[in-house]
């Protein structure tokens, strides 16, 4: 028999970042926004599971803000079900409009670029959806006379973000929230799908000992990310203290996401 690991906390701090219990260092958070020096905003958006081609972006009418739209499909017969995101960003100024916007999905991770162009006197400041990662601060602009608020990105290492209760994702509209999901199979194997948001399919490690089902994953900085993400985590644990071949567990790794099929030892 295999038996699921619920998720408790390694610490008396809790988990390292409470929107995935699996991050074990890095940039925390289900997104990052973030100014660049030319003023464009960059931001960061974990979608595990959705494909390069499966999401859409829709600017509004207005040209004030910004919608995608994403699909994490059903890639195993055992997944629960298939996921679906929607994510708003935009401007909260009147003097300013979108006027272009870049978008790259990898690897269960969206990343956007947001332009602006003025079409009055105020410099404006983006606006991310609420979270709670988000800050306000006071930014002079020399070449304007007065200074005003700018919601201007979030902190990716904000002790906010660290905690016992595990956060569900906020823009899942449909489909699991969380990051962990096992399923006890007739046969006796445990079914895992595990969120890794970033890392490529080819730096997943899958290793057993002593019993214990462990996955880690190395996700790269792209970008204007803030740093790389590592997580590490132990998803399941065999009936007896062994190990097992890992060409016994049957792994599959797409989009951020690993799903395991674990034999009873």
């Amino acid at each position: 028999m295999v038996v699921p690991l619920s998720a408790i906390p390694p610490s008396r701090d809790g988990f390292y970042a409470i929107n995935n219990q699996f991050l074990a260092n890095g940039p925390k958070g289900f997104q990052e926004l973030k100014t660049l020096e030319n003023e464009d905003m960059f931001i960061r958006v974990d979608f595990p599971g959705v494909p390069e081609d499966a999401m859409k972006v829709v600017v509004d009418d207005t040209k004030k803000a910004v919608t995608v739209f994403a699909l994490a499909p059903k890639e195993h017969k055992h997944d629960s079900s298939p996921r679906n995101y929607i994510y708003t960003t935009g401007l909260v100024c009147k003097c300013c409009e979108i006027s272009a916007v870049a978008a790259h999905m990898s690897d269960g991770v969206l990343r956007l670029l947001l332009s602006k162009t003025q079409i009055a006197t105020q410099r404006p400041p983006f606006l991310g959806v609420p979270d709670s990662d988000s800050e306000q601060v006071v930014v002079k602009d020399h070449s304007w006379t007065d200074s005003h608020k700018v919601t201007y990105g979030t902190d990716p290492h904000d002790p906010v973000l660290t905690g016992r209760v595990l956060q569900p994702h906020p823009w899942v509209k449909q489909g699991s929230l969380m990051s962990y999901e096992s399923k006890q199979l007739q046969n006796g194997c445990l079914y895992v799908r595990v969120d890794m948001p970033g890392v490529p399919k080819e730096r997943f490690t899958v290793s057993v000992k002593s019993g214990m089902v462990m996955v880690t994953g190395d996700a790269p900085a792209v970008s204007h990310d803030s740093g790389g993400r590592f997580y590490s985590g132990e998803v399941a644990m065999l009936s007896n203290p062994i190990d097992i071949p890992i060409r016994q567990i049957k792994i599959i790794s797409k989009n951020g996401v690993i799903r395991l099929i674990i034999p009873p030892a």
